[in-house]
């Protein structure tokens, strides 16, 4: 899963950054409403959290912006203000939460991933496909109760295709969803990580090539 960070704060951003990487997410990060929607427009983020208090074009903007142009990226949204009327501003121009600074970060965490969770229908932390069962607030894998051990790469490309159960997730998307901006990797590498966890997970929940357009996760094995 892909977050972008919208803060002009670099110690904040560089916080966030860390947190949210160290919970799995590939993370990038921008300074602006202007380059953010720069990078909304360019690549598919399954987040967006936005700081109101940008410089130029403040978060409000951005979030008003992304709604009218149609964009459905969920947005969690950070500032200082902590009045009523501001929470209730950001939440009827389109933002999917709210969170007053300062804040922990295992919140953040844990909001971002219920906001990302819910985007993709999935109600609960918990999805059993198969004899497959995954908690996607600890990261774990299980196969009839046994747990698999995943690299955070083989985890991601494994997450996203859960959260797109019996849907085609393209080669290009799973590649976005392990690597930021700062990591250069090929899009082989989808390949090679499709097929270990076809090794790993075994006939628990069958990985589908779909030809010329991507990956399918089935829900059940057959």
């Amino acid at each position: 899963m892909r977050i972008l960070v919208v803060e002009d704060d670099a110690l904040v951003a560089d916080a966030i950054r860390r947190g949210l990487g160290e919970a799995g997410y590939a993370v990038d990060h921008v300074d602006s409403a202007e380059r953010a929607g720069t990078a909304l427009g360019a690549e598919s983020f399954d987040l967006a959290v936005v700081d109101i208090g940008l410089p130029g074009a403040d978060g409000l903007t951005l979030l008003q912006r992304m709604r009218r142009g149609g964009s459905a990226v969920p947005v969690l949204i950070l500032t200082a203000r902590d009045a009523l009327a501001d929470r209730v501003s950001a939440l009827d121009l389109g933002a999917d939460d709210y969170l007053v600074k300062p804040f922990a970060l295992p919140e953040l965490v844990a909001r971002s991933r219920a906001l990302i969770r819910r985007s993709r229908s999935a109600a609960s932390a918990e999805l059993v496909i198969g004899t497959l069962r995954l908690d996607l607030a600890a990261r774990r894998a299980e196969v009839d109760g046994v747990a698999v051990s995943l690299t955070r790469r083989e985890w991601a490309v494994l997450e996203c295709l859960a959260l797109n159960i019996g849907r085609v997730v393209a080669k290009d998307r799973l590649l976005q969803a392990i690597a930021n901006w700062d990591e250069d990797i090929g899009a082989n590498a989808i390949e090679v990580y499709v097929s270990r966890l076809r090794t790993k997970l075994g006939g628990a929940a069958p990985i589908r090539t779909v030809r010329g357009l991507g990956y399918r996760l089935d829900d059940a094995p057959g």
